[in-house]
């Protein structure tokens, strides 16, 4: 692989995240429960990673920000337009993969 220099690695990084993001924005038939069950992160996940982000660049977003960042609106939005109730077999799945606290 050729050697990058901090910021070509950091436009590589970034391009690839705008990527996920577009992709997540596109697959609003794909419900937040089957990434956690499948994959351990979601796009909840990934708006409290961006909010930790800001945060440590001292950037001044919020939690609203950021979510309506990866979600490409408001979560409220989102969630009245897409989210079902998940089944009991996948909320089952998703309490015996969950991590554990502490």
């Amino acid at each position: 692989m050729t050697d990058l220099t901090p910021e070509q690695q950091t436009q590589l990084e970034a391009a690839a995240f705008r990527r996920l993001v577009s992709h997540l924005r596109e697959r609003t038939d794909v419900q937040n429960i089957d990434l956690m069950n499948l994959a351990g992160f979601c796009r909840n996940c990934l708006s409290n990673w961006y909010l930790d982000a800001a945060k440590a660049a001292g950037l001044d977003v919020s939690k609203d920000q950021s979510r309506e960042h990866v979600y490409g609106m408001p979560y409220e939005d989102w969630k009245a337009r897409y989210q079902f109730d998940a089944s009991p077999e996948k909320q089952a799945a998703f309490e015996r993969n969950r991590p554990k606290e502490g």
